[in-house]
């Protein structure tokens, strides 16, 4: 059986979504990865018309037996209404949470950024941190930017603009748009690092270029008041 999941794990990655289709159909009435998988296939089309019905059907058998991931795509599908269910915040953060705790590190960041907001749970930014925390462990890059906001902000955590800037650091890394503009921001004031206003600027024209809005604000604003040429 775990030879064919491989199998067909290898399929799908090199997208054979035919034989993939076929391959986890073949092991949906017994092995809970395998109906997982087909039921994103459903979700998306692939290898198959698209049926919200039958991948609602199949990730809830596989939620039944924990599947990690059944519990993390289901849990999407009620914080957006979407694939057939009603929006229902609750029970998304409820599964986002059984999905956090057997080690889904997006389910970390998605139940960390609930208790942040206080989406389908009450607000406490100390377990938002928590979570946060454990995503980023894992390489999350959004997990890392939003838990050197808390630590920035003392929100949850006590403040530290030295463990921010570890953070915004990490999430500048992976590209995270976000992150870049963070870190500059750390630089401009001299948070958690030596005040750079040279360094900053470059980390701002990075974020614009990476798609962040406010930093494109910024650096088109200097370009008018004739501050800064490309």
């Amino acid at each position: 059986m775990n030879n064919i999941l491989q199998e067909a794990s290898k399929a799908y990655n090199s997208q054979n979504f035919t034989k993939a289709f076929e391959l986890y159909s073949s092991l949906s009435d017994k092995h809970p990865t395998a109906q997982t998988s087909l039921a994103f296939m459903y979700q998306n089309a692939q290898g198959c018309e698209k049926d919200d019905a039958k991948a609602l059907e199949l990730y809830e058998k596989a939620a039944l037996t924990k599947e990690p991931y059944a519990l993390f795509n289901l849990a999407i599908l009620y914080t957006n209404g979407l694939g057939g269910v009603s929006f229902d915040q609750f029970r998304g953060y409820e599964l986002f949470l059984e999905a956090a705790t057997l080690e889904v590190p997006p389910a970390m960041y998605e139940v960390a950024l609930m208790l942040e907001r206080g989406l389908g749970c009450v607000q406490n930014y100390s377990e938002a941190a928590f979570w946060y925390e454990e995503a980023a462990k894992r390489g999350h890059p959004q997990a890392f930017n939003n838990l050197g906001v808390l630590y920035k902000d003392g929100q949850g955590v006590t403040l530290n603009n030295d463990k921010a800037f570890i953070c915004f650091s990490r999430a500048k890394e992976s590209g995270l748009s976000e992150g870049i503009y963070n870190l500059g921001q750390m630089y401009d004031q001299g948070l958690g690092c030596e005040e750079d206003h040279d360094k900053a600027l470059d980390l701002c024209r990075k974020a614009a270029y990476a798609g962040h809005e406010k930093a494109k604000t910024i650096i088109a604003s200097l370009q008018e008041d004739g501050k800064i040429v490309f």
